[in-house]
């Protein structure tokens, strides 16, 4: 049996080895997950939401927490390598924070079962959509140039901000299939974009859960560490491989969320 861990700034939380070793290699596997298309949140919240003694709003707090640390790291790596457009990043992770912050607050007050079967049929034309047509996002055509680039940029920035605050499940993905669908770039600068809308989305909703003291400080900078790790892992595997396998690791995070939240309409409906 491994001892228990009272680690500081965690709300008094008492975790045992074995239950911190799971949860920093959950976070590693979130991390890498995140960094090359989204999605990480499947693993890692999941996996707070094990602890015993936490709140789901202590979960989600950390979860952005540890998540903000890895997209951080990966947002980096992508600039350096990928050398993502600013004047598209810029304007999307603008509103991109705006709507996460708009969305945290709404987030207490709309009842998530309200949006999960929606989020799930989206899904679901969303995967039938890329594996149709196995051409999209091997290459970058832009549908649009200057200020309708930008303000397209934005729009898709502020809805999914604004989702990212409400739920979460999935950001980074829609993220990209957005970016490659909507505005016509290849899979890995698409990934790239969505990192760095992805840190503001993260930003924005600690904005809001800090003041409250939702953030369990402690374990959510031990995932953190972890988190990073994995996203710097990723996003160099993601450079290195390319768009084609950015868009098979999307296939395969996007089945993975039908099946969780498939999963989570039955048990509501049961």
């Amino acid at each position: 049996m491994l001892p228990a861990f009272a680690l500081p700034s965690s709300g008094g939380l008492e975790i045992d080895g074995l239950t911190l070793l799971l949860l920093v290699l959950a976070a590693l596997t979130a991390g890498w997950i995140d960094a090359v298309v989204g999605g990480g949140g499947l693993v890692q919240l999941p996996a707070l939401l094990l602890v015993p003694g936490i709140s789901p709003v202590q979960a989600l707090a950390t979860n952005k927490l540890a998540s903000i640390m890895g997209t951080s790291v990966s947002a980096l790596t992508y600039y350096r390598r990928v050398g993502p457009d600013l004047r598209t990043a810029g304007p999307m992770a603008l509103a991109a924070l705006v709507g996460a912050i708009g969305g945290a607050a709404l987030a207490s007050r709309i009842p998530a079962d309200l949006f999960t079967p929606i989020i799930l049929v989206v899904l679901v034309g969303v995967a039938v959509y890329t594996v149709a047509r196995p051409r999209i996002g091997h290459t970058t055509a832009l549908r649009w140039e200057g200020n309708g680039h930008r303000w397209a940029a934005a729009g898709i920035g502020l809805v999914i901000g604004a989702y990212d605050g409400l739920l979460g499940p999935g950001t980074g993905t829609f993220f990209v299939i957005s970016l490659v669908s909507i505005l016509g770039y290849a899979f890995l600068p698409a990934s790239a974009l969505a990192k760095i809308a992805n840190f503001a989305t993260n930003a924005g909703a600690l904005i809001f859960f800090v003041p409250y003291g939702a953030v369990l400080w402690g374990l959510g900078l031990v995932m953190g560490a972890a988190n990073l790790l994995g996203a710097y892992i990723g996003a160099r595997m993601a450079v290195a491989k390319g768009s084609g396998f950015v868009r098979v690791v999307f296939v395969v995070v996007v089945g993975a969320l039908i099946l969780k939240l498939g999963y989570d309409v039955v048990v509501d409906l049961a």
